[in-house]
């Protein structure tokens, strides 16, 4: 390929961010979302281009910092290209959910046109301007081939949403509080992975190659030391305060609360995945040894993640925690089949991936449109709005039965897959893991039912006086049609992530334990 279409993809969004900032205010959210809109037709043509002359057809490098053996460096696998997809989907259908956000109250478009040319905070434009960066920063590491370039757009990515937070919250004092938090346990990763590079190229030079590729850094034997177990250790620390993993999840929760529910599907869609997606690139596949060494803690905490999140959301009263911990147990569920390291656990969790980007996302943009309409998050104030909002309540249902895998749904599908394949290595931690599949039908239904049955509350029928609307329901529905879609034909997908399960399987040197058949000798 001579064109870099990999670029393209990534800083297109980056060019639409900049064009904001020039356009009269009333067009801001319309250059955003055409810009979004051409953004998800380039990803669909990169994708069809990979498919037809291979993913090494569009890699992209040239060289950067020398020195440091670092080099502008792009390319696309299956897992890469999955995650691609997911944000350039989710992205225009974030910016069309939130077509009203203004200055994070009820969010009345006239209160953002007000603001006027070069507000900044809180304006319509300035929110389509930085869900657009947020795009590109994740684009740029899901695409990013070299570890420097993968850290540099990994850690910009915290300057947007910081923004976002800060910006559309609806108490001003806790949104505030909550991006600087946010803002303060990435910042801390961020300088833990940066050791950790350090330490890689250490490693690498010690090899007899001073070089920042990925590609290049998983043929050289990095592991095996002390020093490897270190960075192994920076890497994972780094990756699971991104993701969340408990005990580094306490961010979560209060910068979703303080979102709106697009800024927060943004938040838990696509860029927590850059934890997951990270453990992948660094931690199983640069250093597999330490990545079996570390395997029981790790699956400890995964577990541990799996059911503190499936309890915590049990008890919460705030709709929009209550998704956020929700997330901390699927997270849970994705980091245990990751380093459970059979073929099956290693495909759902990365398809479980893209699977919670959609389920969470569409749940995080209903969440945000009942809020709104009911200026409270609070559950209590809620009851009977099936009755007033029946697409409203049907869309919730939908998208929570996604949420919590039920068969027919792609989440089903993924959360099987890490199941079973958990269960062939750890009998005793399937069956805990187990545990948060049945307490996320409880949270997800006694939700649903708080919310939704009984008499019509005074307070609901003072608020609810109309249903979704045209352009909520387009919102949303590409992401419940999709939740279907992928639940009762996954097999495209799962073609897509299984190679880079069996290079993760081929690196840590480990294979798929044989079926035991009762009576067969």
């Amino acid at each position: 390929m001579t064109f870099p279409w990999l670029t393209a993809l990534a800083v297109l969004p980056l060019l639409g961010a900049v064009l904001i900032g020039l356009v009269k205010v009333w067009s801001g959210r319309l250059v955003g979302l055409i810009t979004a809109l051409v953004t998800l037709a380039l990803g669909a043509g990169v994708a069809w281009l990979q498919a037809a002359d291979g993913a090494a057809a569009l890699a992209e490098r040239v060289t950067w910092l020398a020195p440091l053996g670092a080099a502008y460096s792009l390319s696309l696998d299956g897992m890469g290209l999955a995650m691609v997809l997911l944000t350039v989907v989710l992205v225009p259908l974030i910016l069309i959910a939130e077509w009203r956000t203004g200055t994070g109250s009820a969010g009345a478009a006239e209160a953002a046109e007000a603001d006027g040319p070069g507000s900044g905070r809180g304006s319509a434009r300035a929110f389509s301007a930085l869900v657009l960066l947020v795009e590109s920063c994740s684009l740029f590491v899901f695409l990013a081939e070299d570890a420097i370039l993968f850290y540099v757009f990994f850690e910009a990515s915290l300057i947007p949403m910081y923004f976002l937070i800060a910006g559309f919250g609806s108490d001003p004092v806790k949104r505030s509080a909550a991006a600087v938090k946010f803002l303060l346990f990435g910042l801390a990763g961020g300088l833990v992975m940066l050791f950790a590079l350090v330490g890689t190229g250490a490693l690498a030079a010690q090899g007899g190659s001073l070089t920042m590729s990925l590609t290049e850094l998983a043929d050289l034997d990095l592991g095996g030391s002390t020093l490897s177990q270190v960075v192994f250790i920076g890497f994972f620390v780094a990756f699971a305060l991104k993701a969340p993993m408990v005990p580094g999840h306490t961010w979560l929760p209060q910068a979703a609360a303080q979102s709106t529910g697009g800024g927060a599907a943004l938040m838990v869609g696509v860029l927590d995945k850059l934890g997951t997606f990270g453990m992948v690139r660094f931690c199983l596949v640069l250093f597999p040894q330490e990545a079996r060494w570390a395997t029981p803690v790790i699956i400890g905490l995964a577990v541990l993640s799996i059911l503190y999140g499936a309890f915590a959301a049990l008890g919460q009263k705030d709709l929009m925690r209550l998704v956020a911990f929700t997330s901390i147990s699927h997270f849970g569920f994705m980091v245990l089949g990751l380093f459970t390291l059979t073929t099956a656990s290693l495909t759902g969790s990365i398809f479980y991936m893209v699977n919670h980007g959609l389920s969470t996302g569409a749940l995080f943009l209903l969440i945000g449109y009942m809020v709104r309409q009911r200026g409270s998050a609070e559950v209590s104030a809620f009851g009977g709005v099936a009755k007033v909002a029946p697409v409203l309540a049907g869309f919730t249902l939908l998208a929570g039965l996604g949420g919590l895998a039920l068969p027919g749904t792609s989440s089903f599908v993924s959360e099987f897959m890490v199941m079973a394949g958990v269960w062939a290595r750890f009998n005793v931690v399937a069956v805990l893991a187990a545990l948060g599949t049945v307490l996320a039908a409880l949270y997800i239904l006694w939700t649903y039912q708080r919310l939704m049955t009984g008499p019509v509350t005074d307070q609901t029928a003072q608020h609810f006086t109309a249903d979704l609307s045209a352009r909520e329901r387009l919102a949303v529905i590409p992401l419940l049609f999709a939740i279907l879609a992928l639940g009762f034909f996954p097999r495209p997908a799962l073609d897509l992530i299984e190679p880079t399960s069996q290079t993760i399987m081929t690196e840590a040197g480990v294979t798929d334990l044989a079926p035991i058949v009762k009576g067969v000798n």
